[in-house]
């Protein structure tokens, strides 16, 4: 998709940014401490503000544009329907809404067939773990610590990384445990298989602990997304979901970030030969073209509210403007094989490109990913693996990142940047030439990285 030449008014962005400034209260920040770009457009992998600049994204917004911006598909799936039924009910029968789950359904894992329609993904994780608490009378879910699954109140107790800090009050039923990750492994492990070995002994010794009796359910991220993109060992999750056959605990994969062709399948658990109870889902589900998540159930427990009322819902549950911009954008990445290019893409070009990129920078001490979802560990030396900036840095501790992300954007790439990484997250219909436009950015910025090595 060729991109549109941005249109250059500067008087517009600075009234964008007055406004901006004057009364939008901006999610995760300190707000007298941050500096929003003002976006005049944007197009496929691209886009600009009003004084011209422009920038590949290898966000993807917040890693949920998996077909880019603006696909005149999906806009135009989005006026027909605002024509013809522009919002309803959500008890009501709906032909966007039954569509959209009906396509959903069919890509979902195993028996995962009724679809629970929510607003986003935080809102998929409460409901998928008051869906499991109620099912098995339980009241304990364990999660792991380098995670992320939303800011609502349950999911943000879930979630292990510092944002749940603040907020953590100790009263929602987590518990906490170390899911494998061999760089930085808790196990002092040295190959996968120990890797894989321990964290599933760890599981079992928590359980042990916690009384397995009382949990209600283990929730994990596919792969994690935000916490670093650690591609799980082989047999890892098929040793949880066997725990919690083992123990009649519900098995929920959090694929809010993964699902939707953004590692090169449908949903990442196709990787792993794996069948969840419960699936939440969001962003790439309509590319974040309009607010969507929801959850896919089980044969299993969709019975426990066959009788029963389910205790939850949502003013725009399966809102038909979202499924609209849903059924669209799953039959664009159908017709225009969008799966099968993050797949390729990430076989072919970002990964051989990114671990090209390792071998000559001082700074990048691992590559992870798969398909269109890869993360570059950064550190300040390779053989220790400290990492570049110390764990939740801020202020100058966190300057070599900042140095960084800079740097990557002098050169027209936004990048993503976490901690101590930057992920490689771009559209999964990026093409080849701008996949290698986005590694030649993150090579001129990584530059800037290894300036602060030992």
């Amino acid at each position: 998709m060729t991109p549109h030449a941005p249109h250059v008014d500067p008087a517009a962005g600075a009234a964008v940014k007055a406004a901006d400034r004057a009364h939008v209260f901006h999610s995760w920040s300190a707000q007298g401490l941050i500096d929003p770009l003002a976006v005049a457009g944007a197009d496929g992998a691209y886009f600009w503000d009003y004084d011209g600049n422009r920038y590949l994204d290898f966000t993807s917004g917040l890693v949920y544009t998996n077909i880019g911006y603006q696909h005149p598909v999906v806009v135009a799936a989005i006026q027909e329907q605002a024509g013809k039924l522009a919002t309803f009910a959500p008890a009501f029968a709906i032909e966007a809404r039954s569509e959209a789950a009906r396509l959903i359904a069919e890509r979902t894992p195993g028996d995962l067939d009724k679809i629970f329609f929510t607003n986003g993904g935080a809102e998929a994780v409460e409901n998928a773990v008051r869906m499991a608490r109620l099912h098995t009378g339980r009241t304990k879910v364990l999660s792991a610590y380098r995670s992320y699954h939303g800011a609502t109140s349950t999911a943000i107790n879930l979630t292990g990384d510092p944002r749940r800090w603040p907020s953590d009050n100790g009263s929602a039923g987590v518990v906490r445990f170390w899911a494998p990750f061999l760089y930085r492994s808790p196990f002092h492990a040295e190959t996968e298989a120990e890797e894989c070995a321990r964290a599933l002994q760890h599981l079992e010794d928590t359980l042990a602990f916690e009384g397995p009796g009382n949990i209600a359910a283990i929730i994990l991220e596919t792969i994690p997304g935000t916490a670093g993109i650690m591609t799980p060992p082989p047999g890892y999750l098929a040793g949880v979901r066997e725990i919690c056959d083992r123990y009649g605990i519900v098995f929920i994969l959090d694929e809010v970030m993964a699902g939707f062709g953004r590692t090169g399948k449908w949903f990442a658990a196709e990787h792993f030969d794996v069948v969840p109870d419960l699936m939440t889902f969001a962003k790439g589900v309509n590319s974040g073209y309009v607010p969507l998540g929801g959850v896919a159930i089980s044969a299993e427990i969709a019975a426990t509210f066959e009788t029963r009322a389910y205790p939850g819902g949502l003013t725009y549950s399966g809102h038909p403007l979202a499924c609209a911009a849903a059924v669209a954008t799953i039959r664009v990445m159908e017709d225009e094989k969008v799966v099968e290019n993050a797949a390729r893409i990430g076989e072919t070009v970002l990964g051989p490109g990114l671990r090209e990129l390792a071998e000559r920078h001082p700074s990048v001490g691992e590559v992870r990913g798969l398909g269109a979802f890869w993360a570059l560990d950064l550190v300040r030396n390779k053989e220790t693996r400290e990492p570049l900036v110390p764990y939740n840095a801020a202020g100058e501790a966190n300057a070599p990142m900042a140095a960084f992300g800079a740097a990557a954007k002098k050169n027209g790439l936004w990048p993503f940047i976490n901690m101590n990484r930057t992920h490689a997250v771009p559209a999964c219909n990026i093409t080849e030439a701008e996949a290698k436009e986005g590694l030649a950015a993150l090579d001129a910025a990584l530059s800037v990285a290894d300036e602060h090595t030992a």
